[in-house]
């Protein structure tokens, strides 16, 4: 949690990779992202969702993202990454304005490189606190 740029974000990120029915570990990328960024963070999360893929040995070209607006039971800007092949859970993300910038909040099984996904990020300019 060195890392960690917000504490309340990191230990309510935590809360969300409680056990479940899969374990979990996350990401949350900081931003400079607001309101009138939003295709620019679409972009963003599109890009952070293919690394999650490739280093959870999934090929990202064998992915969509799911937004769920028609689905009561999903937020607006939570999103997921799922396999083409039978629907399978790859990623999911909650895109969190604070303080009038976007963190984004991803999630993914644990069997994720979580050292090789914070890095490639951290190649490509991004801030990132992993999540635990």
């Amino acid at each position: 949690m060195a890392d960690a740029i917000d504490e309340d974000l990191y230990r309510r990120t935590l809360a969300l990779l409680e056990p479940g029915d899969i374990e979990l570990v996350g990401v949350v990328l900081h931003t400079d992202l607001g309101t009138d960024a939003e295709p620019t963070l679409h972009q963003v999360t599109l890009e952070t969702g293919d690394v999650i893929a490739e280093h959870a040995g999934v090929d990202p070209s064998d992915t969509y993202v799911y937004s769920g607006n028609d689905d009561p039971d999903f937020g607006m800007n939570q999103h997921q990454g799922l396999a083409l092949d039978g629907d399978e859970f790859v990623w999911e993300c909650q895109q969190l304005l604070r303080e009038g910038t976007y963190d984004v909040v991803f999630y993914y099984e644990s069997s994720a490189d979580q050292e090789g996904i914070v890095g490639t990020l951290r190649e490509r300019g991004h801030r990132v606190t992993p999540v635990p």
